[in-house]
């Protein structure tokens, strides 16, 4: 039971902490009733364990699977990301190719490549402060056909007989709601 109090105190992960906690309530005495609601987990969870700690120890149950090496080492991320940085800008396939040709490892999925991004607190979606398309004169002209509207309709508007609703400016430019 020490062995297992000191395990518990240990801080191991919240699943193997479920473990332990679970085989040392069934050592005290708790019913399985109790263990259940206390640590949300069902009747074969508890005897799982319990009987596995019996056979094998303190061992059986830290978890088996660590998870697998990852391709770039902590240093060589560190580095990819100094580099990221001094970029100006940059496409996926550039940071693909770099990857490649510094590192030697492609990976498979376009995802892996933003999940690194993502860890280094690298942004790959880069807003615009202003709208490339952006046409003042059409911008202009539906601002006062929306003026002359709300004028020629401001009665029914005040008395709830009209509602309006407002277009932005992609809306304008694509000429249609769906844009």
């Amino acid at each position: 039971m020490k062995e297992l109090d000191q395990f518990i105190e240990s801080n191991p992960d919240s699943r193997e902490l479920k473990r332990a906690l679970a085989v040392r309530m069934t050592l005290q005495g708790y019913s399985h009733r109790a263990i259940k609601k206390i640590l949300q987990v069902c009747s074969g969870f508890i005897s799982k364990w319990k009987e596995q700690y019996i056979i094998h120890g303190i061992e059986a149950l830290k978890l088996g699977y660590k998870g697998s090496v990852g391709y770039l080492s902590k240093e060589e991320k560190t580095e990819l990301f100094q580099w990221l940085n001094s970029q100006e800008s940059l496409t996926l396939g550039e940071l693909e190719y770099y990857i490649a040709q510094k590192y030697g490892v492609t990976y498979q999925a376009k995802s892996s490549y933003y999940d690194l991004l993502d860890e280094g607190q690298i942004s790959w979606k880069k807003s615009q402060k202003k709208n490339p398309q952006k046409n003042q004169d059409l911008v202009d002209k539906k601002k006062e056909e929306i003026k002359e509207y709300i004028e020629k309709n401001k009665e029914k508007i005040e008395l709830g007989n009209l509602k309006i609703f407002f277009v932005d400016e992609c809306h304008l430019l694509w000429g249609d709601i769906c844009g």
